[in-house]
C-alpha cells in the first residue's frame, strides 16, 4: 500500500436490499453546501435502450437522499413505470428558482403499466428535504418515430447565464436532437432542434456544462456542438463538415498556465471521420487530433503528470456487451496523451475503468476502477495500489467538509461506503480547483447520463 495514503471508509450505508447500479451527486439544501447526496439505484445492472443490450428488470428504481452522517432523509419507489436505466430517468439537482436549494429533477413515467408509453413521460421536480412532488410538465418528445435505442436518450442538465439559473432538457443523440432551456419560473426560455440529416456532430455520451469563453454565460457541449444557455444560439461545431457521427466523450480541460478551456473527445461512430480522438480551443479550432480509425470510448482527461500536468486517454474497443452481468469490451487498445500537446505517452499501468480522483487533496489526480463493473482498485499517478475499494463507484467528488475528494462506492448487497483519505490536506492548486464554477455544476450531473462520476477537467 502507499504510504502517502491512509483511505479508509469514513461511513456506511445499508439500503437493505441488492445493489447492480447507483448513481449519486452532491445537494445543497441552502447556501455553503453540499449538504447531502441523492442516491439512484436498483437491484439490476443499468439498462440500456439499445436492443442488443436491452434486459427485463427483475427491481424497480428508488431515489434516497441522505446527510452526511449517512441519515435517510427520504426515499421513493419510482415504480414499474419506470425502467432503470439512465438514459431513461436522468436525475438531477439544481437550483433552478434561485431560493439556494437544489431541486431534484427526473424523468418520471405516470403509467406503471406501459414503461415505454412516452405519451405519460413528465419531467418531475422534488423537493429536497422531503421528496415530495412539487410539479410535473410533459416530457418533451422527438419530431418522429425513432428506433428504442433513439428514442429513449434523454437528459437533463443545468448552468448559470450571468447568474440567471437555466435548466437544460434533452433528447437525442445519434439522429434527431432537441433541447429546451427553462428560465427560473419554468418558462420556456429557448428551444432548438438538430435534424438527423444536418451537418456536423451529434450528442455525446458525457455532456459538460462549462462557461469555456469566460463571459458568465455558461455553455452545453452537445458533442463537438456548443451551445450558449441563455439564447441556445449554436456557438460553434467543431469539423462541422468533416465528421457526422457521435462522441462518446466531450471533455472540458482547464489550463492552469493560460487560464483558458479546451474540450476533448473521442468518436465513437461514422468511422470515416477522423481524427478519432482531438483536442479543441474555446473556439472550437482543433488543436490536435490522433488514431485514424475505431470505436473510441471511455476517455477522460485528469492531472497525472508532472507538477499536475493534464493527461488524456482513450481506450480503443472491437466489440461492446452489456446485460444484466454487467457492461464488457473485447479487442480493447489503451491510449494515452500529454492533453495540451497530443504528444503520446505511455503510463505503466491499464487506465481500463479507471476514474480520476484526488484523495489526498494536492490538486493532482489518483486514480479508482470505479467505473461500473470495475473492482475499486485505487492507484496513485505511478500505478502504485494505494487502497482497495472492492467496488464500482458513483460518485468522485469533494461532497464531504474534509480534506481532499471522497468516493461512494456501491456494493452487491447493498451497501454504500464514502471511502477517503484521513492523511488529505488540501493545497492552493486543490482550492483553486474546487472552488472553480465549473467544479459544483458538473458534480450535480454526476447522476444523470454517462457522466462517469467524476469531475476531472477543472
Amino acid at each position: 500500500m502507499g504510504e502517502r495514503f491512509d483511505l479508509q471508509p469514513l461511513l456506511e450505508i445499508d439500503l437493505a436490499q441488492p445493489v447492480g447500479q447507483l448513481r449519486a451527486a452532491p445537494v445543497c439544501l441552502g447556501p455553503n453546501g453540499p449538504h447531502a447526496f441523492l442516491t439512484a439505484y436498483a437491484a439490476d445492472f443499468d439498462v440500456d435502450p439499445y436492443v442488443e443490450m436491452f434486459f427485463f428488470p427483475s427491481d424497480t428504481l428508488k431515489l434516497a437522499l441522505f446527510d452526511l452522517n449517512g441519515k435517510l432523509r427520504w426515499k421513493r419507489d419510482l415504480g414499474r413505470g419506470v425502467v432503470p436505466g439512465l438514459w431513461f430517468c436522468p436525475v438531477c439537482p439544481f437550483d433552478l428558482d434561485g431560493d439556494g436549494r437544489e431541486e431534484l429533477w427526473f424523468v418520471n413515467n405516470l403509467d406503471p403499466k406501459h414503461p415505454l408509453g412516452l405519451s405519460n413521460y413528465v419531467l418531475e421536480r422534488l423537493d429536497p428535504e422531503t421528496g415530495k412532488t412539487t410539479g410535473q410538465w410533459p416530457w418533451p418528445r422527438l419530431p418522429r418515430d425513432e428506433s428504442l435505442s433513439h428514442t429513449f436518450r434523454n437528459f437533463i442538465l443545468g448552468g448559470n447565464a450571468k447568474e440567471a439559473p437555466v435548466l437544460v432538457t434533452a433528447q437525442g443523440t445519434y439522429e434527431d436532437m432537441c433541447l429546451q432551456g427553462w428560465s427560473r419560473d419554468f418558462q420556456p426560455r429557448w428551444s432548438i432542434k438538430i435534424g438527423r440529416d444536418d451537418p456536423g456532430a451529434r450528442g455525446s455520451h458525457r455532456t459538460a456544462v462549462v462557461d469555456l469563453d469566460g463571459d458568465g454565460v455558461d455553455e452545453v457541449l452537445w458533442g463537438e456542438r456548443c451551445i450558449r444557455l441563455d439564447t441556445g444560439a449554436e456557438v460553434f461545431c467543431a469539423d462541422r463538415e468533416s465528421y457526422r457521427g457521435h462522441s462518446d466523450v466531450a471533455d472540458p480541460v482547464f489550463d492552469r498556465a493560460s487560464g483558458k478551456w479546451f474540450f476533448y473527445t473521442c468518436r465513437e461512430s461514422d468511422d470515416r471521420g477522423t481524427p478519432r480522438v482531438a483536442l479543441y480551443d474555446h473556439k472550437g479550432a482543433r488543436v490536435w487530433g490522433a488514431l485514424d480509425h475505431g470505436h473510441i470510448d471511455m476517455g477522460w482527461s485528469a492531472r497525472l503528470g508532472e507538477a499536475g500536468g493534464l493527461v488524456s486517454m482513450a481506450i480503443r474497443i472491437g466489440k461492446k456487451t452489456c446485460g444484466p452481468d454487467g457492461r464488457y469490451h473485447q479487442g480493447m487498445e489503451e491510449f494515452t496523451f500529454e492533453t495540451l500537446t497530443g504528444c503520446p505517452i505511455k503510463l505503466p499501468y491499464s487506465i481500463y475503468r479507471a476514474l480520476p480522483v484526488d484523495f489526498d487533496g494536492d490538486g493532482s489526480h489518483e486514480l479508482v476502477r470505479g467505473i461500473a463493473s470495475g473492482n475499486g482498485e485505487a492507484l496513485d499517478a505511478s500505478g502504485n495500489v494505494i487502497g482497495q475499494l472492492g467496488a464500482p463507484v458513483a460518485l468522485a467528488s469533494k461532497f464531504m467538509p474534509r480534506p481532499g475528494e471522497q468516493v461512494l462506492a456501491y456494493y452487491p448487497d447493498g451497501k454504500l461506503r464514502v471511502w477517503a483519505d484521513k492523511r488529505a490536506e488540501d493545497s492552493d492548486a486543490a482550492k483553486a480547483r474546487y472552488a472553480n464554477p465549473f467544479y459544483a455544476t458538473n458534480a450535480r450531473l454526476c447522476a444523470t447520463g454517462y457522466n462517469l462520476g467524476t469531475v476531472s477537467g477543472a
